[in-house]
């Protein structure tokens, strides 16, 4: 009995080293290897990993409840880390990846920051990292989020589009191969100038095109008016154009992703599923 429950204390150890237990990195909270945060209602996971049979380690987000894991948006996806002793902490109005040298890899802010700021980062259920200034805690202020860097998949309430102010594109670029997040050869991007979506090789040559938005669909996608499953919305104003959609029933889990032979793939996962349906 005794040999019993030191067993179970083992176990208990181990699943509590291995989850802080909430949505939030703070001052007081990082996350290091073998660390994880979780959304709220249990969705989404952050944290390290390593991709298929990649000796990198990288912070990204993924599928809290499917199985193989499912990673939605990499951090570093350029800059990958050799060893698992890292940190991403909260550090001078920031959310900074340093690596066992306290280098800086990756953050989210970027230019002027104001360090006596005080910042949270809160993973959504649906996917989304924000950075918040919670200075003043009734007024919480978005400073930065992850729906705004989408890597290589388009999730719901996500944009594809372009902002018209600063010249930015919010668009998904492929990994370069199954164990390599970087950027690889193929993007699905906004074209505002003739309002609607392309799919680019080398960030360059159009080689697919959706059509111009008709005021419900893309004109070459006519499946856009057989769906049940996706509201769908193109919106074009004097800041941005971007598309964005929405799921009718949010008990389903949906994605699109840009694939690593170049293909844009729209799945659907089903309760009860064991796989993506295409």
């Amino acid at each position: 009995m005794k040999k019993s429950y030191s067993i179970l204390i083992l176990v208990q150890f181990l699943c509590f080293s291995l989850s802080l237990g909430g949505d939030t990195i703070s001052v007081n909270v990082s996350v290091s290897s073998g660390q994880t945060i979780m959304s709220s209602g249990g969705n989404f996971e952050l944290g390290f990993f390593r991709p298929g049979d990649s000796r990198s380690y990288y912070i990204g987000i993924w599928y809290k409840k499917l199985y193989p894991q499912e990673v939605v948006w990499v951090a570093n996806r350029d800059k990958p880390l050799d060893s698992a002793d890292a940190n991403l902490i909260i550090s001078r109005g920031n959310l900074v990846l340093v690596d066992r040298l306290q280098n800086s890899i990756w953050s989210a802010l970027a230019g002027n920051i104001n360090p006596n700021i005080s910042v949270t980062a809160l993973l959504r259920d649906d996917g989304n990292l924000i950075l918040n200034d919670v200075s003043k805690a009734s007024m919480p202020l978005l400073l930065w989020q992850s729906f705004d860097y989408p890597t290589h998949t388009f999730l719901p309430g996500a944009k594809i589009g372009y902002d018209k102010r600063t010249q930015r594109k919010q668009l998904l670029i492929s990994w370069k191969n199954l164990s390599d997040p970087a950027p690889g050869l193929y993007s699905m991007e906004m074209d505002p100038t003739r309002a609607q979506i392309v799919v680019k090789w080398n960030r360059t040559r159009e080689y697919w095109a959706s059509g111009s938005w008709d005021g419900r669909t893309f004109s070459l996608v006519p499946e856009m008016r057989t769906n049940y499953i996706y509201n769908f919305s193109y919106i074009d104003n004097e800041n941005e154009s971007y598309f964005t959609y929405s799921l009718n029933n949010s008990s389903l889990t949906s994605k699109w992703m840009m694939d690593v032979s170049g293909l844009i793939k729209q799945q659907v996962w089903f309760y009860g599923n064991i796989d993506w349906n295409l």
